[in-house]
């Protein structure tokens, strides 16, 4: 499998990848996460320009995508909880799978944490599968945060220990 930065003419695809995640957070209990309308259009085609989206392929066929942004995130300004520290960090969001392919999760967070000495990383309550993988990872609860949309999402950080 090989990550690379999407582009534009990855959109159909992405497009595709998001419709397969909604419909599995809806059959696995987390219906309320992205609803009908998560990532927005608009979300999907900044992170394109800004150059923070990345597919996961193997043979040219694109199974996953997720977007990877160093630096501040205004959604994590205020938490209802504290964070582990108040160091630099990067945000892994919007990963999404074509459930085709095992182990896209984890080769999206060894790609982001191999690049951040602190990651960050928020989710649906009732996301059980997303909480249970960052607990698998050694991520730790850090409280409630509120995204764009004023819904609230379990907030997590892990610093990681192979970075100075």
């Amino acid at each position: 499998m090989n990550i690379r930065l999407a582009q534009t003419g990855d959109l159909a695809r992405l497009n595709e990848l998001y419709v397969i995640a909604r419909r599995y957070m809806k059959e696995s209990g987390n219906p309320n996460q992205w609803k009908d309308n998560r990532p927005t259009q608009a979300a999907i085609l900044n992170d394109l320009e800004k150059k923070q989206s990345y597919v996961i392929e193997e043979d040219g066929i694109i199974y996953g995508v997720f977007a990877f942004i160093p630096g501040d995130d205004p959604t994590y300004h205020e938490i209802d909880g504290a964070w582990m520290n108040d160091e630099e960090y990067a945000v892994l969001h919007r990963i999404a799978s074509s459930q085709q392919k095992k182990g896209i999760f984890k080769i999206a967070m060894d790609f982001c944490e191999s690049r951040a000495a602190n990651m960050r990383i928020d989710t649906h309550e009732d996301n059980l599968t997303m909480q249970h993988l960052l607990k698998k990872r050694g991520y730790t609860y850090c409280g409630i945060i509120f995204t764009d949309d004023g819904t609230p999402r379990l907030a997590y950080q892990k610093k990681m220990s192979n970075t100075q």
